[in-house]
C-alpha cells in the first residue's frame, strides 16, 4: 500500500503524515515544490522522532506545483507510480479568507482540477479531498453530510472556491472519493502549537489588550455573536486518517466538526479566562438586536471618518475587516456519518475547547504574538548600542544600566553624583561590560547642553535614551499657595530637562534614521491622585509632548515608549515607614520594564490598575473624584509637607495609590 499526499508540509497535512507513519505501512509520496524541500527535510526529522528512525525511508518527495497540469509531476515519475497508490490525499489549498480572489481560484479550484487529473493518471484506488464547512455558505438550518448544492449563498471568494473544489471531486467519475469538511481548525490540543494567525487567533490580540486595560475581575457586557465551531488540528488529522481506512465509505462527506457548537461569546470568555482578562458577564441576545434596522450603522460605517477610524482600530488589533463579516456560522453541522465512522475509537468526539484553550493561549503568547518580537532577544536589540540613562547612580536607573550592559549594550551613565556613577561603572566593567560616566544636572539647561556636546564628541551616536531622572513632591494644594517654586522645580526636572535632552539628541537620531526614547512617566498620570498636582502635571506634560512628537518622528525611524511606572521601592521612600507593608516593584523589576521597552519598543507600558483608573475617570470623573477624596482624607499631608521637619519626604503617587487600595478604598 502506498499513499500520495498534497499539502504534506501544511498545518493538517504534516500531522496526517505523522499518523500514517505511526499507524500504517507503505511508502508515502509527498508533493513538494523545489523551494520547499528544505522544509520537508526538517519535517522528516520531526516525524522520525515520533514514528521511529526508519520513518524517513518511507517518505518520497515528488517535486511539482499545484498550478500546473498533473500537478507538474514529471512523466517518468508518473510511470513509476502508476497503479501503486492506494490512497490519494488532497489537502493543499488556500485556507485564508483574506487571500486575493485570484489566488483562491488558482490554488483551490485549479489545484483541485490538477490533483484529480493526477489521481486518475496514477490509477489511485481512493481520492480523499479535504474541503471545508465553508461550502455550506449562509445556509440557514442544519447542514448534514449528505447535502452539498442546496442553493446556499456563498458570501466570499473563499467560500465559492471551496464549493467549486468540492464540486470537481464529486463530479469526477473515475475514482471513488471521500470528502472531509473540517470546522475552524485551531492549534494542537496537546501542545497548543499552530502555524499562523488566522480564524479565532485574530481576536487574541484584542483580548490581550483588554487584559492590559482592565483587571480580570471587571464584568463586561457583550453582544451575542451567534455560533462558531472550533476543532483542534490533531483531532482533525487523526479523524481524517482513521475514516480514510474504514471500509465501504466512498461517495460520502464527513463533517470534522464539534457536535457541540460553541457560542462565539462563550469562546471569547474561554480565551479570556486563559488570558486572565475580563469576561462577558452578560451578552445581549441576538433576538433583541437582529430586528433592529442595520442601515444606520452601515451608513455611518461607510462615511470616510468612521471608516478610517474603524480601519485604524482593526489594523492596530491585527483583525482583517473581511473576518468580521464571517464571525458567525449561520448553518449548524450534523455529524451523523462522522460519528458512525469514528465509533469505538479514541476520536469519537473532539476534545472540548475548555480542556485545551489554555495551551492555545500560552503557545500564541510565547511563540506567535507579534509584540513579543520573536527572534529578537534583548541581546539582539541592545548589542553594542549606546543607551543614555539619566538618574543612573541609584535605584531604577542603576538596575537598568546593569541589565543593559549584561545584554551587550553600552550604558552612558548620567547623574549628578560622579562617585556613585563610577561605582556603577566599576560593577559593569567587573562583569565584563562597558559603560561611560557623564556628570550632569538634568534640571540645569546649560548642564544638559554640555552633556550633549561631550557625549556626541565621545561617541558617534546615541542609539537610545531613557529619561529616568525625576522629582516627586507630595503636598496638597492648600499647603502650596506660597510654594509656587514646587511646581517650577518639578517641571524643570521632569519636563523641561527631559525635553531639552530629547531635542538635543533627536536631530542626530533622525539623521541616522533610527533611535528609541523611553520616558518614565507615572501611574499618577492615569489616575490623578490628590496631593500630587506638581508631580502629575509635569509627567502629564511629558506624556503629551511624546504623543505629539512621536507622530512626527516615526517616519524617520525614531520611536517612543511611555512607561506609566507603578510603585517602586527605592531608597527615596525608606523614611516613609507607613509604606513598608505596601506591595511594590523592586528596582530590578522596574528595570525589566525598561529593558522590555528598549527591546520591543511598544508605544506604552503600564499596569492594569493604571488603565482601569484611566478608563474609570473617562466614564465617570465625578465618581472618581469622590473616591479619591476619600484617599485625600485617609492619608494627610506629611510632616515635611507641613513644614514641621527639616527633611522633606519625597513620596510618589505610586505609594499613595497602593496605600489607598490596600486600605480598602476601591474603585
Amino acid at each position: 500500500m502506498a499513499y500520495f499526499v498534497t499539502g504534506a508540509t501544511g498545518f493538517i497535512g504534516r500531522r496526517l503524515v505523522e499518523g500514517l507513519l505511526a499507524n500504517r505501512q507503505g511508502k508515502i509520496y509527498v508533493l513538494v515544490r523545489e523551494s520547499s524541500k528544505g522544509r520537508l527535510d526538517e519535517l522528516v526529522e520531526r516525524w522520525a522522532s515520533v514514528a521511529g528512525p526508519k520513518a524517513g525511508e518511507r517518505i518520497v518527495p515528488v517535486v511539482g506545483d499545484l498550478r500546473r497540469p498533473l500537478l507538474g509531476v514529471e512523466a517518468d515519475q508518473l510511470t513509476e507510480l502508476r497503479g501503486k497508490v492506494e490512497h490519494f490525499f488532497h489537502l493543499a489549498a488556500v485556507y485564508d479568507m483574506t487571500a486575493p480572489a485570484e489566488r483562491n481560484t488558482a490554488v483551490n479550484v485549479g489545484g483541485t482540477t490538477h490533483a484529480v487529473e493526477l489521481a486518475r493518471a496514477l490509477e489511485a484506488k481512493h481520492l480523499h479531498h479535504v474541503s471545508s464547512i465553508a461550502v455550506a455558505g449562509d445556509y440557514h438550518g442544519i447542514f448534514d453530510e449528505t447535502m452539498f448544492d442546496e442553493g446556499q449563498r456563498l458570501p466570499s471568494p473563499y467560500h465559492r472556491t471551496k464549493f467549486e473544489s468540492e464540486r470537481i471531486v464529486r463530479e469526477q467519475l473515475y475514482i471513488p472519493w471521500r470528502v472531509y469538511r473540517p470546522g475552524i481548525v485551531v492549534g494542537d490540543s496537546r501542545t497548543g502549537e499552530m502555524d499562523k494567525i488566522d480564524g479565532p487567533y485574530y481576536f487574541f490580540k484584542a483580548i490581550q489588550r483588554m487584559r492590559h486595560l482592565l483587571p480580570g475581575w471587571v464584568p463586561l457586557v457583550g453582544l451575542d455573536l451567534g455560533y462558531t465551531n472550533i476543532v483542534p488540528v490533531d483531532w482533525v488529522a487523526g479523524a481524517l486518517e482513521h475514516i480514510a481506512h474504514e471500509p465501504d465509505l466512498d461517495g460520502r462527506a464527513f463533517h470534522l466538526t464539534d457536535p457541540r457548537p460553541q457560542r462565539v461569546d462563550d469562546m471569547i470568555n474561554e480565551l479570556a479566562v486563559a488570558a486572565h482578562a475580563p469576561r462577558f458577564a452578560v451578552s445581549i441576545d441576538k433576538r433583541l438586536t437582529d430586528p433592529l434596522p442595520k442601515w444606520p450603522l452601515a451608513l455611518a460605517g461607510a462615511l470616510p471618518p468612521f471608516k478610517q477610524v474603524t480601519n485604524l482600530a482593526l489594523r492596530e488589533l491585527g483583525i482583517p475587516r473581511e473576518v468580521l463579516a464571517h464571525m458567525e456560522l449561520v448553518p449548524r453541522f450534523d455529524t451523523h456519518e462522522t460519528a458512525k465512522a469514528l465509533a469505538g475509537s479514541s476520536l469519537e468526539t473532539p476534545p472540548p475547547l475548555h480542556d485545551y484553550v489554555a495551551r492555545l493561549w500560552d503557545y500564541w503568547e510565547r511563540e506567535m504574538e507579534p509584540d513579543v518580537g520573536r527572534g529578537r532577544s534583548l541581546k539582539e536589540a541592545l548589542g553594542a548600542r549606546h543607551v543614555m540613562i539619566t538618574g543612573a547612580s541609584s535605584g531604577i536607573g542603576r538596575s537598568a544600566a546593569l541589565k543593559i550592559a549584561a545584554a551587550g549594550g553600552v550604558p552612558l551613565l548620567v547623574a549628578r553624583n560622579v562617585e556613585q556613577l563610577e561605582e556603577v561603572r566599576a560593577e559593569i566593567v567587573a562583569a565584563g561590560g562597558t559603560a561611560y560616566v557623564y556628570a550632569a544636572d538634568i534640571s540645569d539647561m546649560e548642564s544638559i547642553e554640555g552633556l550633549i556636546d561631550r557625549v556626541l564628541a565621545d561617541h558617534r551616536n546615541v542609539d537610545m535614551l531613557v529619561n529616568n531622572a525625576g522629582r516627586s513632591i507630595r503636598r496638597s494644594i492648600a499647603l502650596s499657595y506660597d510654594r509656587f517654586h514646587d511646581f517650577e522645580r518639578t517641571m524643570q526636572l521632569n519636563y523641561f530637562g527631559a525635553i531639552k535632552l530629547i531635542i538635543g539628541l533627536l536631530p542626530h537620531m533622525r539623521a541616522r534614521g533610527s533611535g528609541h526614547i523611553v520616558n518614565i512617566s507615572s501611574i499618577g498620570v492615569q489616575t490623578n491622585p490628590p496631593r500630587f498636582s506638581a508631580y502629575v502635571a509635569s509627567k502629564a506634560a511629558l506624556d503629551a509632548f511624546t504623543r505629539v512628537v512621536a507622530s512626527e518622528t516615526i517616519g524617520d525611524g525614531v520611536t517612543f515608549t511611555t512607561i506609566h511606572m507603578p510603585l517602586v521601592r527605592t531608597p527615596m521612600i525608606a523614611p516613609t515607614k507607613m509604606y513598608d507593608a505596601f506591595p511594590t516593584l523592586s528596582p530590578d523589576e522596574a528595570a525589566d520594564m525598561i529593558c522590555e521597552a528598549l527591546r520591543g519598543r511598544p508605544k506604552e507600558m503600564g499596569t492594569r490598575i493604571g488603565k482601569f483608573g484611566e478608563v474609570a475617570y473617562s466614564l465617570s470623573p465625578s465618581m472618581v473624584d469622590r473616591l479619591l477624596h476619600l484617599a485625600y482624607r485617609v492619608f494627610p499631608d506629611s510632616q515635611a509637607a507641613k513644614g514641621q521637619t527639616n527633611v522633606e519626604e519625597h513620596v510618589s503617587f505610586e505609594q499613595i495609590a497602593m496605600a489607598t487600595l490596600t486600605r480598602g478604598v476601591h474603585w
